[in-house]
């Protein structure tokens, strides 16, 4: 038990080492310009031991955003009976908020120097809070293709992004007061024509 206590410490540590490594790599450099074989040299590590633990370049990069949103939807689905999307979202973010990582201020300037890092980032926090508009549009008797539940999706990951990387004390509560009147004030569209302005039926 102590040695397998110990081996996993040991890899803890590793994974840790060639995460940092790499984001502070990637930030002063930039992605691109970034080998595996330059992590492994700032992590103390093999190469073989970078892409043990991560397959690809890509993989490493996104390792830190992807747990991050993983939460985010593991939240939404197991959130307990009777609580709404809207308290939820607000009970993971107080709960980031009070649970900062080591790894978010390198990865903050990575982010910055790669923006199409940030894109890729961006793409995946809006699936993710797609699928919360959706259980929103249930939750509200709303059809998933409603216009309301699409804004406040993208209001929330506005709101999400920005309480991430950079937010003062009362952020959360004001961004919040905002969804929720947001979300009062849309009423679920009607079926029927479609389209931009003038296009529907006269």
């Amino acid at each position: 038990m102590v040695g397998d206590s110990l081996r996993e410490r040991g890899k803890a540590r590793r994974r840790e080492a060639i995460l940092t490594a790499a984001y502070e790599l990637f930030a002063e450099r930039g992605f691109d310009a970034t080998s595996i074989a330059d992590i492994a040299e700032a992590a103390e590590v093999s190469p073989r031991t970078v892409t043990l633990y991560f397959p690809t370049k890509l993989e490493l990069a996104m390792e830190h955003f992807n747990a991050f949103v993983d939460e985010l939807a593991a939240a939404l689905h197991d959130r307990p009976a009777g609580q709404g999307i809207l308290d939820t979202v607000e009970e993971w973010l107080r709960e980031q908020g009070d649970s900062r990582s080591k790894f978010d201020g390198p990865y903050d300037r990575m982010l910055e120097s790669n923006p199409h890092l940030k894109g890729l980032c961006r793409e995946r926090l809006t699936d993710v809070v797609q699928d919360g508009a959706r259980l929103l549009a249930e939750e509200r008797g709303w059809r998933p293709d409603d216009l309301a539940p699409r804004i406040l999706a993208a209001t929330v990951a506005s709101v999400i992004g920005e309480l991430t990387h950079r937010s003062e004390p009362g952020d959360l509560e004001r961004a919040m007061t905002f969804i929720r009147a947001a979300a009062a004030t849309l009423q679920p569209g009607r079926s029927g024509p479609t389209g931009p302005p003038g296009t529907g039926s006269q």
